[in-house]
């Protein structure tokens, strides 16, 4: 008989959720805004070295926590998706 199968979180997914609890408890809200913002517009560059288009979606994310409506939005569309 074969043991069960056990589907554990992704790494990037338990980094992701670390981020973005220290983002929200550390950072006030209207920074928040504009640090997504920041890092949205520095993604726009990502063919540069150091910046990359890594940054689009982290900055939409950062963006996204001041934004409630938005938020609740995205998280019932990606658990629709991931499960």
């Amino acid at each position: 008989m074969t043991a069960p199968k056990h589907r554990s979180t992704p790494r990037w997914r338990l980094r992701y959720r670390y981020l973005r609890r220290l983002i929200a408890r550390r950072v006030p809200p209207g920074a928040r805004l504009a640090l997504g913002l920041l890092l949205m517009a520095m993604g726009v560059v990502g063919f540069l070295p150091v910046v990359g288009f890594w940054m689009l979606p982290l900055g939409a994310a950062i963006a996204m926590m001041d934004l409630r409506p938005i938020w609740r939005w995205m998280r019932r569309l990606f658990s629709k998706h991931s499960g």
